[in-house]
């Protein structure tokens, strides 16, 4: 072993053991740290409550005079809580937050000082806007940007500052952040679900979209993790042969916790139940050093927060525990990535989810209702949604017989497929009274039946309902649940505004009544939607070719994937729902495009620099010293030299042959790279950088591999997978 890899291991061994603190009830705890309605109650005016209540419910503005109310009770209440600061909290598009923060603090005209915090400082701010990407929206020089209050998402105090969740726009108005078409897509599902819903309960006056997010990870030993060049500046091992022993024997998923990782776990969940982070499950993953949490589900604008708000939380809390976290997709080669699996549904404000059957065969056709449309949506725009979980991490993991394919298709089950089938084959326009009954009693009002065993999920599925939601399995562990959010949202919403036009048509127009109406549309939908949804294997090649045959897209690559946000289709969706412009779509693309670029540049940059600095002197150190080996026995066994030197001279020259390799292939993929930095074009430098770039990754990665493998361990200069994935 390396002294650098031993000092980091003897360091660690010497730590204290963080011992599980004695910790109170969670629930005495929660939101302790939050601007919740608990706190408004203490701290706000009847009228600026109901104010605040009814831009949450409705989206109604707040008068300014309120704003003030607000902010003074705001200020009031942090500053008991030790704040001292206070920051507008945003999600530019580079995907992750960010924050500017100020003081309390102002001077008067004759020089006192005041603790000072108004309405104009909570509603709006303009941070400098010229650093954080815009794709095209604005000139650099153009710097003006504003962020706005977003009060469906409470206030919190994070350390000693009161974070404000806010919106972040252009000064023309175009949204450069995740958050703002969030929020619209949330409004778009909310009316046209509401009107949907109408049919069933005429009582529904609102529907929230909510979300449940699984956050995958990885926890390394921070000092292991900092020896290596790769996993501090990429997030991932580009290099490192697999250990004897990974995952295959299945005895780290659901197995028992390490102590010290407990200890990290057991900090990181006080911490969330004071920020109002609602989390409820925490288990081993399947690979080694892989890890789970999951919240309680919540309405899918506070959700994205709150994991945005997780990760930060996790990376500090880490810190103090000596871990490194990687939420990388793919951090090691031959074990499993991490995803973070979106279960998303749509519930009502009288308490109905309205993707969980009902005790009467109605509230089952309304549960059909929406269960159908969404599988339409999806079917509709599957490429779209696609794209949502584009990244340059989430191309090493979608169909690595660990995460869905790249091919969206829907799971249901068998026994929800034989329903669907019995409605296909119900004949078109007026039903018979024996018709109805057999429809609705035998058919639709034994789904809860169906459904209590049978709820199992299709481990290979993007997109597989789970009894009562939708779970969205491609989504990357580092991506902001925002992006397939706002996609998802936006068009069930169409698909519901267009379900409600062609019902309305049919009651309207051909005297149906209006189950029948239903019935005969939702027909139709299962008969155009059936290529969407698949039950088998994924991930074999069948699959792909049956795929192909359906016109399913089969986007394998980010760059491959993004291009869909630019057809007329898209841009026709987003407009039409008032989610996005033409610009801010176009914008979009052109981030993602410079952010997938930008990775795998550094990812190639480092790659060289490993190559050069680390693994090429390695080799030649070892090769000197099995050569002075062979010398040393030449002198010793002048005759019989030959026979006893075999070994080192084969080592020698397998080594030899890597180290061609490794060297020929990094400089080929240093030329790629700056063909391909030369190309204008967003879309052929991407192309280039998965295409002609990202290729040598592997094959550069294969003989440096191969050559930790013949090289004195006293001499290979990284951690090896062995040391970073056993945590003691």
């Amino acid at each position: 072993m390396s002294q650098i890899r031993f000092e980091a291991l003897t360091e660690s061994r010497k730590r204290d053991q963080i011992t599980i603190e004695e910790q109170g009830r969670r629930s005495e705890i929660f939101g302790q740290h939050v601007f919740n309605e608990e706190r408004m109650l203490q701290y706000l005016t009847k009228d600026a409550l109901e104010s605040v209540q009814s831009a949450i419910f409705s989206g109604s503005k707040i008068d300014r005079k309120i704003a003030d109310q607000v902010a003074e009770a705001m200020k009031g209440w942090a500053i008991t809580m030790g704040a001292t600061h206070y920051t507008h909290w945003f999600q530019p598009l580079t995907g992750a937050t960010a924050e500017k923060h100020d003081a309390f603090f102002d001077l008067l005209p004759d020089g006192r000082a005041l603790e000072k915090f108004g309405g104009s400082q909570l509603v709006q701010q303009e941070p400098d806007a010229s650093s954080f990407p815009s794709g095209g929206i604005r000139n650099t020089f153009e710097a003006r940007g504003y962020t706005a209050w977003d009060p469906t998402s409470p206030a919190f105090i994070y350390g000693t500052t009161l974070c404000i969740p806010t919106i972040f726009v252009s000064y023309t108005g175009e949204a450069l952040d995740n958050k703002a078409p969030l929020l619209r897509a949330l409004h778009a599902v909310d009316e046209a679900a509401t009107n949907v819903a109408k049919y069933f309960d005429k009582n529904v006056s609102k529907v929230n979209a909510t979300l449940g997010w699984e956050q995958e990870y990885f926890l390394i030993d921070k000092a292991l993790a900092n020896s290596r060049p790769d996993i501090r500046l990429t997030g991932r091992t580009l290099v490192g042969h697999s250990a004897a022993k990974g995952q295959q024997l299945d005895d780290h998923y659901f197995g028992v916790i390490p102590g010290r990782v407990l200890s990290f776990m057991s900090d990181l969940e006080q911490e969330c139940t004071k920020l109002g982070i609602p989390v409820k499950t925490r288990h081993n993953e399947v690979a080694p050093n892989q890890f789970e949490l999951a919240p309680v589900f919540e309405e899918a604008n506070l959700a994205v927060d709150h994991n945005l708000l997780l990760m930060d939380v996790m990376d500090k809390i880490a810190d103090k525990h000596q871990f490194k976290v990687l939420f990388h997709e793919k951090p090691f080669a031959g074990i499993n990535g991490s995803g973070k699996h979106n279960n998303w549904s749509l519930s009502t404000d009288t308490g109905v989810n309205l993707l969980s059957p009902g005790s009467t065969p109605m509230k089952n056709l309304q549960f059909l209702t929406f269960f159908i449309n969404t599988i339409k949506a999806v079917d509709s725009y599957e490429e779209l949604l696609r794209s949502s979980i584009a990244s340059a991490g989430n191309d090493h993991r979608l169909g690595a017989n660990e995460a869905p394919p790249a091919i969206l298709s829907i799971f249901i089950g068998s026994q929800l497929s034989q329903v669907l089938d019995e409605l296909e084959g119900v004949s078109k326009g007026k039903l018979s009274p024996e018709e109805k009954t057999e429809l609705k009693l035998n058919v639709v009002g034994k789904i809860p039946e169906i459904l209590m065993d049978n709820t199992d999920r299709n481990r290979t599925s993007p997109f597989a309902f789970t009894g009562n939601k939708f779970e969205m399995r491609g989504v990357g562990s580092k991506a902001n649940c925002s992006k397939p959010m706002t996609v998802l949202n936006t068009i069930v919403a169409k698909q519901l505004i267009d379900f409600k036009k062609e019902v309305d048509i049919l009651i309207d127009q051909k005297n149906l009544k209006k189950d029948e109406a239903v019935f005969n549309v939702l027909r139709e939908y299962i008969k155009n939607s059936k290529r969407i949804r698949f039950d088998g294997d994924g991930y074999s090649e069948a699959w792909e070719k049956e795929a192909k045959k359906r016109k399913l897209s089969n986007n394998k690559t980010t760059p491959e994937a993004l291009q869909v946000l630019t057809s007329q289709k898209s841009i026709d969706l987003f407009e039409s729902m008032q989610v996005m412009s033409d610009v801010e779509v176009k914008a979009r693309q052109e981030v993602e495009l410079e952010a997938y670029i930008l990775h795998v540049q550094i990812e190639g940059r480092v790659f060289s620099e490993l190559v050069y600095n680390n693994i090429i002197p390695a080799a030649v150190k070892y090769q000197n010293m099995l050569i002075q080996n062979v010398v040393g026995l030449k002198e010793l066994y002048v005759t019989s030299y030959q026979k006893l030197t075999k070994s080192q001279t084969n080592i020698l020259e397998a080594i030899s042959e890597h180290l061609i390799e490794v060297k020929t292939k990094t400089d080929a993929m240093i030329d790629a790279r700056k063909k391909a930095n030369n190309l204008k074009d967003s879309h052929q430098k991407a192309a280039a950088y998965a295409d002609t770039i990202k290729p040598y990754f592997d094959e550069i990665r294969y003989h440096c591999d191969k050559l930790e493998q013949l090289i004195d361990d006293q001499i290979w200069p990284l951690t090896k997978y062995r040391e970073l994935l056993f945590i003691k």
